[in-house]
């Protein structure tokens, strides 16, 4: 089983490492783009807030791996 990260603004992150999520702060488009790509090999699932998932576009939202899920606004 992998684990679950979460990448976006600290605000509404923060909060997920209570459950054990690895949180990736990213404030800046360029941030969540370095976030995403260092991602550990081991992670199944990626929680993104909107403004991550506008930032990443579609295309690699759409992949199979890892799975990903956009935080509601």
């Amino acid at each position: 089983m992998g684990r679950v990260a979460a990448i976006g603004e600290q605000t509404r992150v923060a909060g997920l490492a209570l459950a054990g999520v690895t949180v990736l702060v990213a404030e800046e488009p360029e941030a969540v783009h370095r976030a995403w790509r260092g991602l550990p090999q081991d992670v199944a699932l990626v929680i993104v807030t909107p403004a991550a998932a506008d930032t990443l576009g579609p295309a690699l939202l759409d992949s199979a791996r890892p799975l990903t899920a956009v935080m509601p606004a």
